[in-house]
């Protein structure tokens, strides 16, 4: 539900609400709608009398001013003295059925009844008890209510609704409202956490991004770019909220608004239980437990930014240094422990031992918190960590997009490499930056010499796994088969080791069409992350693309849509080894929805660095999308961007190439789309990506080529898991057998492939025309479009003989170009023909679609 009411910002998500409101009135009984300050009670109230006829509605605002003068809230209706002696409250009830106009029922609303002074509150009380009229009221919860209406709950006099904040997807909606544009899921999601949920702190937020610029429109898509904007009346409302703090109060707050979640013996021990438990009690903070210990957080995420904003300088590093001393005091150490003191140690800018620093910053990125983990390292490296410090700030550089930068403090720092140990991580380092750079060559030979040279296993293990990726990077998945086993050779095997040789054994099964297999690797190994994820930063994202993967090679859609939502997960993995919204994009485009694939492309590119291969990958899906989706230009300029990022690696670059396909198909140009494809099949048979090659050959079956694809997909069947190898060959092989492309048609549909299924009937239909079965055709036809309503948007060339059967071929190919904006010379010149014979057949193609020019075509095109 979506309702506009009052304001520009729509009123979302209350539906269920709203109905139970009027119907509880409807029947009689009266409401109390409850709820934080801010989450729309008030538009709730307002909305549900809105919808109910028959009623004399009286509107009653409890407020402050008024609360100290009796009936004070109900002065405006109130008019005349009571007779002598007369009871006020019967006086006042008549009072107001008098002062109706006659035209029904009377229906008294109240809203902020818990502000209400107390002859008013007792009114109120006196109507519902008495049946004199329904009563609505709306109150805070978490403060103190009047007696006589907290009583109309208590005596059941009222039914109470608790008025809960929203949730992410009705944020979602009511920002993409207010805003009037589709709003980035990344977005989204940090409104809705930032403001728990509440409208008014979202309002507030929203005016503030806007107004600063951080929030702004960019590509189609509203997207928060920096960091968080208060307004001076946002940190009024969450100020006025807070409220009055006692000194031992305020630094209760203070503490947990640096240090959350702080544990909660180590703030009593810090301040008193007493403090915290009144600033608990007050809804300020809340305790929780999380399996081990009890933590302390604040009550809403913006009581942080206020109370921070309100100490300076010298006050926060104090509050930060106390928290980082306390917790190193407190004897036996989690992990994290280590990296919350480490961080408080150098926000307060007091001394850190460089051994503390790494250690944080190793755990920061087993974590997959890149940017903390970068700002650790240096600060270990200033303070004299030495060449560890620097082979991880190397890592993280990497993945955080900028490989130069590492490259030079890795070289700058090799002649300081002293110790096996010391050696063995700085080649790692190097070695991988320069596999992300794309220099393959100088790669492979840095881990092959540190493989040689080092006598340690856990260290020459480890040596042979990044040759193994490199190896994977370059599309040699035999050469990383072979360094995967010489890893395992080096026993025994470290956690760390293992943990990364399991991701790599995954993902080379995975890309080289063994689903089965890979998805059986990944599933053991997710049953032991608890004991390698602290000290195998890659294992986990390898491991989720590997599942990843497996899974649409092996048409399991829904469980890859799961992994790739898993996958994009903060907790799940670093922004750049990341790139899961490619997957996400391609499941939508499978199942022929390229605008939903469009956005999620869109949502992932957006945050990864710019210089990732993943991000490649993700602009790939992109122009991929657009091409589907007729938007020719965009997907090309998309395109050369993907080119760009995503041409280092294999398994990044196959689809770019395969995009490029229909990018060339989306200006109508065949030939280039077939010639094009042919090319993006050898080249993933070349680097060994049998899954992406089952695509790409089923790609040439779908533009109208199956003799190309029939052999090579036959034998794929053979080697490839899973469903789709064979059911590409079996429609490879039905070219012109109505009845078996309206077979795989069906297991198109029944694995979820919905545009591949719209398209295979358009073949059967095609197919029953050729021979002359015009009633066959045209059922094959109806059943095409039915399935092709379900990809909105979708344009391939099947779909298009589908509503242009009457043109031929050629006559369709030179019709697309000629909507494209090509004239009949440059026609003529993409397609090998004269400009004569090129002008005959789209002269031919007009009079059969009823059109006089490339404007009328562009548009039936587009319609269709």
């Amino acid at each position: 539900m979506s309702e506009q009411l009052g304001s520009g910002w729509p009123f979302v998500g209350r539906g269920g609400s709203i109905a139970t409101v009027r119907e509880a009135l409807r029947s009689g009984a009266g409401v109390m709608i409850a709820g934080e300050a801010g989450v729309g009670k008030s538009r709730l109230a307002a909305q549900a009398l809105a919808g109910l006829d028959g009623y004399e509605v009286v509107r009653v605002l409890g407020t402050e001013t008024a609360s100290m003068i009796p009936f004070g809230a109900f002065a405006h209706v109130l008019t005349g003295p009571p007779h002598g002696g007369e009871n006020l409250l019967r006086w006042a009830a008549r009072h107001l059925r008098r002062g109706g106009r006659g035209e029904g029922e009377l229906l008294v609303s109240v809203d902020d009844a818990h502000r209400l002074d107390a002859a008013s509150a007792a009114l109120v009380h006196h109507l519902a008890a008495g049946g004199e009229a329904r009563v609505l009221v709306t109150v805070r919860t978490g403060g103190p209510l009047p007696a006589p209406v907290a009583a109309l709950w208590k005596d059941e006099l009222l039914t109470r609704i608790e008025l809960p904040p929203l949730g992410q997807d009705e944020i979602g909606q009511v920002l993409a409202g207010a805003l009037g544009g589709e709003v980035a899921a990344g977005t989204v999601r940090r409104l809705a956490d930032v403001t728990g949920g509440n409208v008014l702190y979202l309002r507030e937020v929203v005016h503030a991004g806007r107004t600063s610029g951080c929030l702004a429109e960019s590509g189609g898509e509203w997207r928060w770019r920096g960091e968080l904007s208060m307004t001076t009346r946002l940190r009024e409302l969450v100020g006025a909220r807070i409220g009055h703090l006692d000194q031992d109060e305020r630094e209760v707050l203070e503490l947990v608004a640096f240090g959350e979640p702080v544990g909660a013996e180590l703030l009593v021990a810090l301040t008193s239980s007493r403090a915290v438990e009144r600033v608990e009690a007050r809804g300020l903070v809340a305790v929780a437990g999380d399996g081990r210990r009890e933590q302390v957080r604040l009550g809403h995420p913006l009581y942080g930014e206020v109370v921070r904003g309100d100490c300076g300088t010298l006050r926060a590093r104090r509050r930060l240094r106390t928290l980082a001393e306390a917790l190193e005091a407190s004897g036996p150490r989690r992990r994290e422990d280590e990296l919350r003191a480490a961080v408080w140690r150098l926000d307060s800018g007091s001394a850190a031992a460089p051994e503390m620093l790494l250690s944080a910053a190793d755990l920061a990125w087993a974590r997959r918190d890149p940017r903390l983990a970068a700002r650790l390292a240096r600060a270990a490296i200033e303070a004299g960590a030495g060449v560890a410090a620097v082979a991880l700030l190397g890592q993280v550089l990497m993945v955080l997009g900028d490989p130069d930068a590492a490259l030079t403090a890795l070289r700058q720092a090799a002649r300081n490499a002293v110790t096996e140990g010391e050696r063995a991580q700085h080649a790692f380092s190097l070695g991988m930056n320069l596999a992300w750079a794309g220099a393959d060559g100088e790669a492979c030979r840095v881990l092959d010499l540190a493989a040689e040279a080092l006598t340690d296993p856990a260290w020459r293990q480890e040596a042979h796994v990044y040759r193994g990726v490199a190896d994977f990077f370059a599309g040699r998945l035999t050469g990383a088969a072979g360094s995967l086993a010489r890893a395992r050779a080096c026993e025994p095997m470290t956690v760390r080791g293992a943990a990364h040789a399991t991701g790599l054994e995954a993902w080379i099964d995975a890309y080289s069409g063994r689903a089965e297999r890979a998805l059986a690797v990944v599933e053991r190994a997710l049953t032991t992350m608890d004991d390698w994820d602290d000290d195998a930063p890659h294992a986990l994202p390898t491991l989720l693309d590997a599942r990843c993967a497996a899974q649409v090679f092996s048409a399991r859609l829904d469980e890859a849509e799961r992994t790739a939502a898993e996958g994009m997960e903060p907790a799940a993995a670093e922004p750049a080894v990341s790139g899961f919204g490619a997957y996400r994009a391609m499941v939508g485009r499978l199942r022929g929805d390229a605008a939903g694939a469009a956005r999620w492309a869109r949502e992932d590119a957006a945050r990864l660095p710019a210089r990732t291969p993943y991000r490649g990958r993700c602009l790939a899906e992109l122009a991929h999308a657009r091409a589907l989706l007729g938007e020719t230009a965009a997907a090309r300029a998309v395109l050369a961007e993907a080119e760009e990022s995503a041409s280092r690696w294999a398994f990044t670059r196959q689809p770019v190439l395969q995009a490029a396909v229909w990018v060339a198909a989306s200006a109508g140009d065949l030939d280039e789309a077939v010639s094009l494809c042919q090319s993006a099949a050898g080249l993933a048979e070349q680097h060994e990506q049998f899954g992406q090659l089952m695509f790409a050959l089923h790609d040439l079956v779908r533009l109208g080529a199956p003799a190309l694809a029939a052999r090579r997909l036959a034998a794929l069947a053979e080697r490839v898991d899973g469903p789709l190898a064979g059911l590409f060959a079996r429609h490879a092989r039905a070219a012109g057998d109505p009845a078996e492309l309206r077979d795989v048609a069906a297991e198109f549909e029944r694995l979820g492939l919905i545009l591949y299924a719209a398209e295979a009937l358009a073949q059967e239909s095609a197919a029953h025309r050729r021979d002359g079965r015009g009633t066959l055709a045209r059922g094959a036809q109806t059943r095409a479009w039915a399935l092709a309503r379900r990809c909105p948007g979708v344009s391939t060339p099947a779909l298009v003989e589908l509503a242009t059967p009457e043109l031929t071929p050629r006559q369709r190919e030179i019709v697309k170009l000629a909507a494209a904006g090509l004239t009949n010379r440059q026609i003529a010149d993409r397609l090998t023909l004269s400009t004569r014979t090129a002008a005959n057949h789209l002269q031919a193609a007009y009079e059969k679609l009823g059109v006089n020019d490339r404007t009328q075509v562009g548009r039936l095109l587009a319609a269709l």
